[in-house]
């Protein structure tokens, strides 16, 4: 549990959010990273005041009028989905006085659809999240999903491998990735080649260690549940995103898998050098905030 006790406004404001998304207080807890009794004491007191920001000394002078509280509240209202601080900057252009992000945050701290998920946060009033005006409608393409395998290596990848018609078994992931994709590579890197993989069951299977031992293909050791140690992780997202971006988005298999395919082989070369050479900090940030012995 942390000991983190003091957080700024904008953070109460998340917190907020996520709690009136509906998510458990123990999770946002544990996602902020704050104590379980610090949320608790946020969420009672919203409930009682309506406010996120913190209470302030009598003393301390306004940084803003009535009427440029009101200016900022509806300068939010008018596009919700701008940013703090470009609802600052809006003020300054319109009244010629600068006031701080913060500041906005404190008019206007109640948020949802929080970007831990990547979703887009908005500004909304208490109880109004779900409202048409505050939500927006995504395909997420429900009816039909890809399961793909490539691998990256600095100056070179695999082709897409695009897993059809059932899921990844042990013997499968020797059959359509080890033999065909992994063996080649190790073949040309020779015997520096390090072959690194996740923890996924049908990858731990007997028969794919037998299949790298018999090919000379060393494997990676690296912690449980420690995805961001991965740099294929950051490239799945930047090639989502391309997906994504397309003029013509995908509306069945086919035209998804085409997609999937011609959107891997325009991947810069660049992104997937940089990924791969972002291991060695990804470790030290491991080794700092674990200690010198990562456990295995």
């Amino acid at each position: 549990m942390s000991s983190r006790h003091h957080i700024d406004d904008f953070m109460r404001g998340r917190i907020i959010g996520k709690i009136e998304e509906g998510r458990k207080i123990t999770d946002v807890a544990r996602v902020f990273d704050t104590a379980l009794s610090v949320v608790l004491r946020l969420w009672k007191s919203f409930k009682t005041t309506g406010m996120c920001s913190r209470r302030h000394g009598g003393d301390r002078v306004r940084s803003t009028t009535p009427a440029e509280d009101k200016y900022i509240v509806l300068s939010a209202k008018r596009n919700r989905r701008t940013t703090a601080q470009q609802v600052a900057n809006q003020f300054l252009a319109a009244s010629g006085k600068q006031i701080s992000r913060k500041t906005v945050v404190k008019h206007e701290s109640r948020f949802s659809l929080s970007s831990d998920c990547r979703r887009q946060l908005i500004w909304h009033e208490n109880g109004t999240a779900y409202r048409p005006e505050n939500t927006q409608e995504k395909d997420q393409y429900p009816t039909c999903s890809i399961m793909v395998w490539a691998g990256i290596m600095i100056n070179g990848r695999t082709r897409l491998h695009v897993v059809t018609n059932g899921t990844m078994t042990g013997q499968r992931y020797i059959d359509e990735v080890l033999l065909p994709h992994v063996r080649l590579f190790r073949g040309a890197v020779g015997d520096k080649f390090v072959f690194m993989d996740d923890k996924a069951t049908c990858h731990r299977t007997l028969a794919v260690q037998d299949c790298l031992d018999s090919k000379g293909i060393q494997r990676l050791v690296w912690p449980a549940r420690s995805p961001d140690l991965n740099p294929i992780e950051n490239v799945w997202d930047a090639f989502w995103r391309q997906v994504a971006g397309r003029n013509y988005p995908p509306t069945n298999k086919n035209t998804l898998i085409r997609a999937l395919t011609e959107e891997w082989d325009k991947l810069p070369q660049q992104l997937l050098d940089n990924v791969v050479q972002s291991m060695v900090r990804r470790v030290e940030c491991c080794i700092t905030l674990h200690g010198r012995h990562i456990p295995y």
